[in-house]
């Protein structure tokens, strides 16, 4: 694994770094909302959207919420001896890695990822997701959205095409300097929605940020051409996660949905 992606194509099911995981629990990624008496760091949800935006970023493999959420109530999940995986919508991730399942994960049956560096599974019944669980989702696709961000204008100035910068042509202007806006729009909901904590903040949040991650990842794709595919560049697995981020939760619909309902509320 290098910087969060794998040196070349994965074979067969991805295996859980236990020792990786370990030194996330030992940074405090799990624990950092615990308070300080139980081991924690005693801090809040706007902390732990910005460890989530970096890890989402850095391609961090493993059921991170899961895990995060499971804190204080799962033994040794706040120092990442414990993997937790559980149902998000329909979707588990990281099951047969796991060492507790939370309830909602009953008769899984595995799927084939889109995204090779997350195995999943698919429960009959829906699991909804907290509102916390959400957000923190949303604050990785903050991450990958400003990484691919990057990726795309470093590219953009580097590559040349007919004696110059692809970035000097408008069109690839274009891609970057709308990767730029949605990026910053996102970051503004998912860090106000941190510190309020409302869920219909939250909703919104989600939704800029997944828009901002899978649009902003299929930019700097287009950006990159061909390279962005291949192994050599992180590019298509920054699309591939948010894709699977975005499926959390039974997907934005309910979010939507609970935005319609408050506005609808306002106009009564």
């Amino acid at each position: 694994m290098v910087g969060g992606r794998p040196a070349a194509p994965p074979s067969g099911t991805p295996r859980l770094d236990r020792v990786f995981w370990k030194a996330l629990g030992d940074l405090g990624v799990f624990s950092l909302r615990l308070s300080e008496a139980d081991g924690g760091a005693g801090l809040g949800l706007p902390e732990a959207v910005l460890v989530f935006e970096e890890v989402g970023a850095a391609l961090v493999p493993g059921p991170l919420v899961a895990t995060h959420l499971a804190a204080g109530v799962v033994p040794g999940a706040a120092t990442g001896e414990t993997v937790v995986a559980a149902a998000d919508g329909r979707l588990v991730e990281w099951l047969d890695e796991a060492d507790v399942v939370l309830p909602g994960a009953e008769g899984a049956v595995e799927l084939r990822s889109v995204d090779p560096l997350t195995p999943l599974h698919r429960v009959p019944a829906p699991a909804r997701a907290g509102s916390v669980a959400v957000l923190l989702s949303a604050a990785e696709q903050l991450g990958t959205a400003g990484r691919v961000g990057e990726l795309a204008v470093q590219h953009a100035r580097t590559r040349e095409q007919f004696g110059q910068p692809i970035g000097a042509f408008q069109a690839v202007k274009q891609l970057c300097a709308q990767a730029l806006v949605r990026v910053e729009v996102a970051r503004a909901a998912v860090y106000a929605a941190a510190v309020t904590g409302d869920p219909v903040d939250i909703a919104a949040a989600r939704l800029l940020a997944d828009e901002a991650a899978v649009r902003g990842a299929r930019d700097c794709l287009q950006v990159h051409g061909g390279m962005g595919f291949t192994w050599e560049s992180e590019v298509h697995l920054h699309l591939k996660r948010a894709w699977v981020r975005a499926r959390r939760g039974g997907g934005n619909t309910e979010s939507e949905e609970l935005l319609a309902a408050d506005l609808l509320a306002g106009v009564a």
